[in-house]
């Protein structure tokens, strides 16, 4: 039996291990030993060095052939070892007919290789081993493939962190508990707590199987409750009771649906007359579509390749008054090597539109959380989500604004105090950024991937609903962007990803909160 480990791996690094039964047999069927010539003289010993030197040769002579013609077999059987928990039905349901599909060496390797990654994929084992080993004698021209798992011995892990992200969370610290493979499904049970201060406060559970029965495309169900703190922005505080489940989730696309019971409230009694009309309860029921590629190097630090979302959310399914809308949004992203200091560009391109659906819905109002927003402190190339953040600008700091009520104050001469102003979020959000990374002189800062940057980033909010619609002018609103430029330096821990920056404001209106200065951000590195 010869290892051939290395073919293997020049196919896929990661996939080691298998085992090229010998002697092959031709595309006829008819064992091809004019290849493969051993010694009869089974009683002539040889020396070890001359052994070594004639296995070598006998290793060569598979590598020969398997690099200049393809070598025809048939997979006799797949033999799963090593699933003591793992149900053997889904092992084989996942790769059982990639593999049965080879009719070539060459091609069992590659088949292999992916059948391999797919397993890895369940993120249910340790380690998965594929050999390939010879098939019963009186079958020349055949193998056995035998798929060989570790399932891990504690099968709880967790984690947590120190994160800061745009709109919905400042500041939280969050930690998850997952466990895997409870019934033998390869599914995964997860809770997570999200704790930000004065500001979010997020518990939920979920399950997920990649394939159940004779459902070839993955299970996700979860339960959650999220509570949100806005008085600072918007003078509402949000809770949201929801269920969530998956319905197609593959490579590039994902389908869900949501049911939520949404209660917003006003505990400051100081919220402005558009924020007060949305006061209350309702259940809010949404299909969602995602189409995603992301074919860059990293997600944390891109240097090159391209990426693009879609996102499409139909709101209101059950007809609720007041939260029945159409969400779509688009993200580009592409990233440009320079060939110099690990240097690249990192470009960016987001626009995103909601419209409500009721009956003379371009003078209806559409949902002020499900708004767009600018503004906050998270990078805008490492998420592939929409929108990307504004950065220099406060959390929400952007956009239409309305006064909040007049109460009676202590001013001197008597009048009401005017507490401030809310943002309302926009119906049309334009976003882009360019980024310029670069490595740091010290060969400590790069050992340790600490690098530096250069930014600038752009953005716009408009309001397109009740009516406001027949005011919007493009010109206007190409002419009032807001924008930034500054420069920082990235350092990437395990944890988290810190980014100081400073940043300079070159473009705001009149209500905007943003400033210059330095700006700090601390978000998950995933």
């Amino acid at each position: 039996m010869a290892d051939a480990a290395d073919p293997a791996a020049g196919q896929n690094p990661k996939v080691a291990g298998n085992h090229v039964p010998e002697p092959w047999a031709g595309a006829d069927g008819e064992v091809a030993e004019e290849e493969f010539e051993y010694e009869d003289e089974e009683e002539e010993e040889l020396d070890e060095p001359a052994a070594a030197a004639l296995e070598r040769e006998k290793v060569q002579s598979v590598f020969r052939r398997l690099s200049s013609d393809p070598v025809g077999i048939r997979v006799h059987d797949v033999i799963i070892r090593g699933n003591a928990k793992t149900r053997e039905e889904l092992i084989e349901a996942e790769v059982a007919d990639l593999i049965r599909s080879a009719t070539t060496v060459q091609d069992l390797l590659s088949a292999a290789a992916e059948a391999s990654a797919r397993l890895r994929g369940l993120d249910v084992f340790e380690a998965v081993n594929i050999t390939l080993d010879a098939g019963p004698p009186e079958l020349p021209g055949t193998t056995n493939v035998v798929i060989e798992v570790v399932e891990p011995s504690i099968p709880i892990s967790g984690n947590a962190g120190v994160y800061s992200k745009p709109e919905a969370k400042a500041w939280s610290l969050e930690g998850a508990v997952k466990w895997k493979n409870l019934a033998g499904y390869a599914d995964i049970w997860d809770a997570s707590v999200a704790y930000g201060w004065d500001q979010t406060t997020e518990v939920g559970v979920g399950v997920s199987l990649p394939r159940f029965k004779s459902i070839p495309t993955p299970l996700m169900a979860r339960a959650s409750l999220l509570s949100q703190d806005w008085l600072k922005f918007s003078s509402y505080k949000e809770r949201l009771l929801g269920l969530s489940f998956g319905l197609l989730s593959t490579r590039h696309h994902d389908l869900s649906y949501n049911l939520t019971w949404r209660t917003l409230t006003d505990p400051s009694r100081l919220a402005s007359t558009s924020i007060r009309r949305q006061l209350g309860h309702n259940l809010l029921s949404a299909l969602k579509y995602t189409y995603k590629i992301d074919e860059r190097d990293s997600h944390i630090r891109p240097t090159k390749g391209y990426a693009f979302l879609s996102t499409s959310q139909v709101g209101g399914l059950w007809d609720n008054k007041g939260l029945k809308f159409f969400r779509q949004e688009f993200d580009v992203r592409a990233a440009v090597p320079f060939g110099f200091w690990n240097a690249a560009l990192n470009v960016g391109v987001g626009a995103g539109v909601i419209l409500p659906l009721s009956r003379g819905f371009m003078n209806s109002s559409t949902p002020v959380t499900d708004r767009f927003n600018l503004g906050g402190h998270s990078s805008p190339v490492c998420s592939l989500g929409g929108i990307s953040s504004l950065l220099g600008f406060r959390t929400r700091g952007v956009g239409p604004t309305e006064p909040r009520r007049l109460v009676p104050g202590e001013s001197e001469d008597g009048s009401p105090a005017v507490p401030g102003r809310d943002y309302l979020g926009g119906d049309l959000a334009v976003s882009a950024f360019a980024d310029v990374s670069f490595d740091l002189p010290l060969k400590l800062f790069r050992d340790a991937g600490i690098h530096g940057h250069a930014f600038l980033t752009a953005g716009n909010l408009a309001k397109l609903s009740e009516g406001q619609y027949k005011n919007f002018s493009l010109d206007e609103f190409r002419r009032s962007f807001r924008s930034t430029a500054g420069v920082g330096i990235i350092l990437p821990t395990k944890l988290f990803r810190v980014e100081v920056n400073y940043c300079y404001i070159l473009k705001q209106s009149r209500h905007d909160s943003g400033k210059t200065g330095i700006q700090f951000s601390f978000s998950s590195p995933s």
